[in-house]
């Protein structure tokens, strides 16, 4: 196991150096999502509801929306300014008996180890809850949520279960317990004899999954009856920038070869030329992707530098035409 926390248990006026460790762990049948025609896996991305930009991990904040509508947005610096006072630190607050904690408080399980010269005083608090059959009710913060945590001593080692907080249980309000339900004599005897003759000592270990037990057996018989393909491969994600290059490159050079005026031949070299640089940011190439998708846009810029200098003589030269039909001009009137 791997602690995930590390910390003190404050007794009174002594420190407990401890190691947390999860007590439980989930044995269920993982799947992926995937395209049932060509077992693709389904990926989601983190898009913006406004700008339907794909967001980085790192530019998330956390908003809260106010009863008017309003939004707060609260990043990692205003989170990490909250006082936590419980944040390395297990606080004993008092003792009690376990029997007065109501089950539907708990919510996880941890192990605590002690945390190297810590064992000494780790067995006279584990032996102190022992003998007196108390349980303590500590204050514990993990991952940014301060919790309630009852403390007690399972095979030796000392387990702490934290708890919901009183208003986040819930309260059953269900009609039929305003109505007025009576059942006869017989009837509950019935029912009590049933459940004494059903009194046994609790063994987890009898009970078994069988939902599981059968989902393993069913892939276990697909896998023997050849029914599995290998999982395949997934396009380069850098390879569309360079086609998309591709693709502009042509399409400027079949405007050249065409009618289109030099306008539409102007706008389509400069697609190609911004191209790249506005979809670089957004899916951050590899320097080897980003070195590929910049060499088409300098063969692009290549070609499209004769045919600027083309387009300047051009103008040159039709600048130059109407100075040298103006003394004809002139010559004609004279001999009118």
């Amino acid at each position: 196991m791997r602690s995930i926390w590390r910390g003190a248990v404050s007794f009174g006026l002594v420190s407990i150096g401890v190691k947390l460790y999860t007590a439980t762990e989930d044995k269920d049948v993982r799947f992926h999502q995937v395209h049932a025609l060509d077992g693709g896996r389904v990926k989601y991305k983190r898009v913006c509801s406004i700008d339907g930009e794909e967001i980085e991990y790192g530019d998330i904040a956390k908003g809260y929306e106010l009863p008017d509508g309003q939004l707060v947005i609260l990043t990692d610096d205003d989170l990490a300014e909250l006082p936590l006072a419980s944040r390395r630190e297990i606080e004993v607050l008092q003792f009690v008996d376990q029997a007065e904690i109501d089950p539907i408080q708990f919510e996880k399980t941890y192990y605590l180890e002690p945390d190297g010269p810590a064992t000494r005083p780790y067995v006279l608090l584990r032996d102190a809850l022992e003998n007196t059959g108390r349980v303590a009710i500590t204050k514990i913060a993990l991952r940014q949520r301060e919790s309630l945590a009852a403390m007690r001593v399972r095979d030796g080692v000392l387990v702490l279960h934290t708890m919901r907080w009183p208003d986040e249980i819930r309260r059953p309000d269900f009609g039929f317990l305003d109505e007025d339900v009576s059942v006869r004599p017989q009837e509950l005897q019935m029912a009590e004899a049933l459940i004494t003759s059903m009194v046994a000592d609790f063994d987890p270990s009898e009970f078994t999954d069988d939902y599981r037990e059968a989902m393993t057996s069913l892939l276990e018989a697909k896998q023997t009856g050849g029914e599995v393909q290998p999982v395949p491969e997934t396009a380069d994600p850098g390879a569309s920038v360079v086609d998309l290059m591709s693709a502009l490159r042509r399409s400027v050079e079949r405007a050249r070869g065409g009618a289109a005026d030099d306008g539409a031949q102007d706008e389509a070299a400069d697609a190609a030329d911004e191209a790249p640089a506005r979809r670089a940011p957004a899916r951050k190439a590899a320097p080897a992707k980003k070195a590929a998708a910049k060499k088409p846009a300098e063969d692009a810029a290549a070609e499209e530098a004769p045919a600027r200098t083309t387009r300047a003589r051009k103008v040159t030269a039709a600048k130059k035409e109407p100075a040298a039909k103006e003394p004809a001009k002139r010559t004609s009137r004279r001999s009118a």
